[in-house]
């Protein structure tokens, strides 16, 4: 079964009076994304990423297309989506006077928890988001990092079936983020719970994400597992040497190299088949005298991939 179903999703924003201005946000944009799965959609900055989780969400309505969440349509029955899901901004933004435990209070409130079973929610809430020692604090003295957290925390009060995460780790210490992530791993593995995320952490999209999308100029460009994407692209596979000498400038035009870079005290040669490619280099550098002192063969990074389709 299908936890989110949507179908050539159109959305333009409109501005101006005289000069009447319209920007696309998506145009025809289709996924499917099963329930208890980690989705990953990533893009660059203004693909539309926002604006799709937006619609997901209920919170935008779409000029086009179809959208069904959770056996729902987003438009006629979004009052009856809404207690199923909740979301957190990447750049969240609270009323500023509030303390971390009214904030929490205030959302628990909202979906219905009052009496114990909200201080309940809230001391788990608190100690799952280590905000033990700010719970007093006002949100405008709160760090970048710390308001990432109440909003994650916020995000989490209903218990929902699908969760949107904005950029979860933005503007996090890297021992929390880490933390942050295996919750979010915790939270489907536990409860089942599927998670829809964007992030321009490709590290974190390959730990997390069982399938990805990229998205440019609100069209979906590929989506697969991050293995599938990168043989989807094609950008070949990577061998990397490290040589004595350093220097060998002719590796950059031997026969299936696509591309040839120096990084870290390694050469890495971007190769269009390393099974085919790997000996025909070796024996190359020893018939020139050059000595191997390490190999290393690898699939091209997630990050490669996202360039490419970025461009």
């Amino acid at each position: 079964m299908l936890a989110i179903d949507a179908r050539d999703v159109t959305k333009t924003f409109r501005s101006g009076w005289l000069r009447r201005r319209e920007t696309p946000a998506l145009r025809g944009v289709s996924l499917a994304v099963p329930r208890g799965a980690i989705f990953g959609l990533l893009g660059p900055n203004g693909a539309g990423k926002t604006t799709f989780l937006s619609i997901l969400a209920t919170l935008l309505t779409p000029d086009g297309g179809s959208v069904c969440v959770l056996g729902h349509d987003v438009v006629r029955e979004a009052g009856a989506l809404r207690r199923r899901l909740n979301m957190a901004s990447g750049r969240p933004s609270f009323l500023w006077s509030l303390r971390v435990g009214e904030i929490l209070a205030f959302y628990g409130r909202l979906y219905g928890l009052a009496g114990a079973p909200l201080r309940r929610r809230i001391d788990e809430l608190i100690e799952l988001a280590e905000l033990g020692p700010h719970r007093r604090v006002p949100y405008s003295e709160l760090s970048t990092g710390l308001k990432q957290r109440v909003a994650l925390a916020k995000s989490l009060v209903n218990d929902p079936e699908l969760l949107f995460l904005d950029e979860p780790t933005l503007g996090l210490d890297p021992d929390v983020s880490v933390r942050v992530r295996q919750h979010i791993a915790e939270l489907r593995r536990e409860r089942a719970m599927t998670i829809v995320l964007t992030t321009h952490n490709m590290r974190e999209a390959e730990e997390l994400c069982d399938e990805i999308a990229f998205i440019k100029e609100g069209r979906i460009l590929a989506r697969g597992t991050s293995g599938e994407l990168k043989r989807q692209i094609g950008l070949g596979e990577v061998i990397a040497l490290r040589l004595d000498p350093a220097d060998v400038p002719w590796l950059a035009e031997a026969p299936g190299v696509l591309r040839c870079v120096t990084v870290g005290g390694f050469t890495e040669c971007t190769v269009d088949a390393a099974e085919k490619r790997l000996p025909e280099l070796l024996r190359a550098l020893h018939a020139e005298g050059v000595v191997v002192r390490h190999v290393q063969v690898r699939e091209p990074e997630l990050e490669e991939v996202f360039v490419e389709l970025a461009r």
